[in-house]
């Protein structure tokens, strides 16, 4: 993982929920100092969870301080709200900020119709494991971001995780839904390879915890081992044993692949519906 370039500031985080927290917890961990972002979150009580007692949080741009000038204004809030929301901040523009939205469904267009014209705008989908630092964002930028401000962009979610840059937007409906919703997919793994332990007899703690481990564990040799994930599955299944046993169901006509290239597909084309 990659520290987040040098920057130090200033930067302004609009939203701070659970991923908007995890970013600016990633930020403080590399190095930028508290004193050099401010915090938008009408929520104030996030102070007592997603916003350290060292920043300042306002509750709305309106407390901005007139000399605050920052470098990147990162969106974090909702997608419904974006429209409400995105047009107060159109005067860092002409200071030359970049616009980073985190916003699912939001294309980079809705900011240049917000912000007005010659906005730098970058698009980002991270995803919730950035919240411990094995987040996986893909980003899109607009042709009025420089390079300079791109690896700006791109240094500042390597703080919270791995990165990777699209020169189409039109993907963006597609990492989506492998990446953006895809730790909800595993999850579900966890939950019915739990589920399934319990229906071949295992106490539901113990199935719970051996499902979560086995999946947490493969994860991490996955992402440590230089075989890929075929490779690793073969490693595993000795010929008429147990796993080739449950493979045969999980790799037959109407199992995993095709169950699963179903999900992606439903959750891009939503996707695209949000953005229209």
């Amino acid at each position: 993982m990659a520290d987040s370039g040098g920057f130090s500031g200033p930067l302004l985080l609009v939203g701070c929920g659970k991923m908007g927290g995890a970013l600016l917890g990633g930020w403080l961990d590399q190095g930028i100092a508290a004193d050099a972002m401010l915090v938008v979150e009408p929520a104030l009580d996030t102070r007592h969870g997603n916003v350290p007692a060292e920043v300042t949080v306002l509750a709305n741009a309106g407390g901005i301080p007139a000399n605050f000038t920052p470098a990147v204004v990162v969106f974090a809030v909702k997608p419904q709200v974006m429209a409400e929301v995105v047009p107060n901040y159109a005067r860092f523009v002409a200071d030359g900020a970049v616009f980073l939205s985190i916003a699912a469904g939001t294309p980079i267009s809705f900011f240049e119709r917000n912000l007005g014209a010659g906005a730098a705008v970058v698009r980002v989908m991270p995803n919730t494991p950035a919240a411990v630092r094995r987040g996986m964002s893909v980003l899109c930028a607009n042709d009025h971001a420089s390079a300079a401000q791109r690896d700006l962009c791109g240094g500042l979610m390597a703080a919270v995780g791995d990165t990777a840059w699209l020169s189409d937007e039109t993907l963006m409906d597609a990492v989506t839904a492998v990446s953006g919703s895809g730790p909800a997919y595993v999850f579900h793994l966890i939950e019915c390879l739990a589920q399934a332990g319990v229906e071949v007899g295992l106490e539901p703690g113990l199935a719970a915890r051996l499902a979560l481990q086995t999946v947490a564990g493969s994860g991490e040799l996955a992402r440590h081992s230089d075989d890929d994930a075929v490779q690793l599955r073969i490693n595993v299944t000795s010929p008429g044993g147990t796993t080739q046993a449950a493979l045969e169901i999980l790799m037959g006509e109407g199992g995993l692949q095709p169950l699963m290239t179903a999900a992606v597909r439903a959750a891009e084309k939503r996707g695209r519906e949000l953005g229209a």
